[in-house]
């Protein structure tokens, strides 16, 4: 599959496509709409987002940053994977190694040392996925240390 990816605003048309088709899908496999432990994602609190768009510009995948653990010096150290979605069409094609990879050379290039992220127990194919692409699962953080349904995982970026 041909596609390209861009860095994009949160309110990208393509990218809120994609945003309410992740929400759907996972609002199906939990069998309700409360499966989000802690605060959703905003434009405030995003520090970039990205979409895989094929030639004819449809987005296919998505994926952002969330910044954690910013130091008083102002420097940040890690940040969370926010939003990783890849179409059903489009799953199996390396849309979403692309993505993560992008995501993780943007994280690099913000000097972060670490990716987190959190996936659930109703997404198997996530955790084979992060796992394949060398994200160890770690203890639960943040908001989702007492959902028991959440699965965390992380990666050095050093």
């Amino acid at each position: 599959m041909e596609f390209s990816i861009s860095r994009v605003d949160w309110d990208d048309e393509e990218g809120t496509r994609l945003r309410t088709a992740q929400r759907a899908e996972l609002d199906a496999r939990y069998g309700s709409d409360d499966h989000e432990p802690g605060s959703p994602p905003t434009a405030s609190d995003i520090e970039l987002f990205l979409v895989a768009t094929d030639p004819t510009g449809h987005g296919v995948g998505c994926g952002g940053l969330r910044l954690l653990d910013v130091e008083r010096s102002g420097q940040d150290r890690s940040a969370e994977v926010k939003r990783m979605y890849v179409e059903p069409t489009a799953r199996g094609t390396g849309v979403s190694t692309a993505i993560l990879r992008a995501l993780e050379a943007e994280a690099r290039a913000l000097g972060l040392r670490r990716l987190l992220l959190e996936t659930g127990t109703a997404q198997p194919d996530a955790m084979r996925f992060y796992e394949r692409e060398g994200y160890s699962p770690i203890p639960s953080f943040g908001a989702y240390v007492d959902e028991p349904r959440s699965r965390c995982y992380a990666r050095s970026l050093t």
